[in-house]
């Protein structure tokens, strides 16, 4: 349109200069010949219309434009004077549009360091997807958007959401969170082929986990005794809980309620071969197998207990939940990181945990 409009403007420029030498009575003369022109061919014309491109209704509104309405309507053209100013109407508007359209559409671009820091964790923890790489900026103190991240993942050529799950949390549970705990066993195995029991409890609302113990043989003296402690531990700390959720597996004796029930917490039984009922503590142990068990090789008891408390530690102060808004169980969000100098230039160390298996990122102080 724009080399049309060009090669319009320089054709009736000659025609202009053309007409300078010209006296005023062969100007009328040609004048009276283009209107019969145009009579002949609206009369050839009948009903149809002529078509008119982009660059002729534009190159007519602009030469046009100046003439008042009363000399518009005593012209003979071939559309109706309306469309003419309808016309140069929309010439204004395009003009405008053009010269308001900002130089850069859309979102300010995200900082280039910030870019490379979400493809470094997600080139360093493979099986974090875009949510879990979110959270760990907002730990950070950076605060993006998740479809942020997804757009920089997806540019890169990274899958945003690996092994992507859509389990579900009963919303039943939700309403007694506050006061709610839940333990589950589960089982893992020793280089040696040794099974080993491993018993842990969950709090709803903050997602803090705890491990009671880990054992080959979870005697009734043994989980009595586990419960002890987590009363006991339960009690310094001032922690009021009225129920705790637990399958009917027969590793819990009655004694085990016994103890719980002396300390006002009423044990409350998940359905038969329904683990939804208990969700939290079934998804804890499957993040506890896909982020430390499935890349740790166990050489005994002792090496499974130091294993887990170190994932406790890490996860309740460091790894974020999307449960509980990204934050940590024992620690809040940080505040945002808004000074565009410091988020210019990040300084982020790693801190390993078990060899590498465990990440944990930090700013250099």
């Amino acid at each position: 349109m724009l080399l049309r409009l060009a090669y319009l403007g320089m054709t009736n420029t000659f025609a202009l200069l053309r007409l300078l030498p010209m006296s005023d009575r062969d100007k009328d003369t040609e004048i009276l010949a283009l209107r019969h022109q145009i009579t002949i061919l609206q009369r050839q014309l009948g009903d149809a219309r002529p078509r008119f491109s982009p660059a002729d209704r534009a190159f007519l509104a602009a030469l046009l434009q100046r003439l008042p309405t009363t000399t518009l309507h005593r012209l003979r053209l071939l559309v109706r004077q309306e469309t003419v100013l309808r016309w140069h109407r929309d010439l204004l508007a395009r003009r405008h549009a053009a010269r308001s359209r900002p130089k850069r559409p859309g979102r300010t671009r995200t900082i280039h360091s910030i870019r490379l820091l979400v493809l470094r964790l997600a080139r360093e923890n493979p099986t974090w997807g875009y949510r879990r790489i979110h959270g760990e900026l907002l730990v950070l103190g950076i605060k993006i958007a998740a479809s942020t991240v997804w757009q920089i993942l997806q540019d890169a050529g990274i899958d945003p959401a690996p092994e992507r799950t859509a389990t579900t949390w009963p919303a039943f549970l939700r309403s007694q969170a506050e006061a709610l705990l839940a333990c589950d066993f589960f089982e893992t195995s020793t280089l040696s082929g040794t099974r080993l029991n491993v018993l842990a409890v969950i709090e709803h609302t903050s997602r803090r986990i705890r491990i009671l113990g880990a054992t080959a043989h979870p005697t009734t003296s043994w989980v009595t005794q586990a419960a002890r402690n987590l009363t006991m531990d339960l009690e310094d700390e001032g922690r009021h809980v009225r129920f705790l959720i637990r399958d009917r597996d027969g590793k819990f004796p009655a004694q085990f309620d016994t103890v719980l029930a002396d300390c006002g917490v009423q044990v409350v039984l998940s359905g038969v071969r329904t683990p939804r009922m208990n969700a939290i503590m079934e998804r804890w142990i499957r993040t506890c197998r896909r982020e430390l068990l499935d890349h740790t090789l166990i050489w005994n008891q002792p090496h499974l207990l130091h294993a887990l408390r170190q994932y406790e530690k890490f996860y309740n102060t460091h790894r974020p939940h999307q449960g509980i808004a990204n934050a940590r169980p024992l620690r809040t969000l940080p505040p945002t990181v808004t000074n565009q100098a410091a988020l210019t230039q990040l300084d982020i160390r790693r801190r390993q945990r078990l060899g590498g298996i465990l990440n944990e990122y930090r700013h250099a102080s």
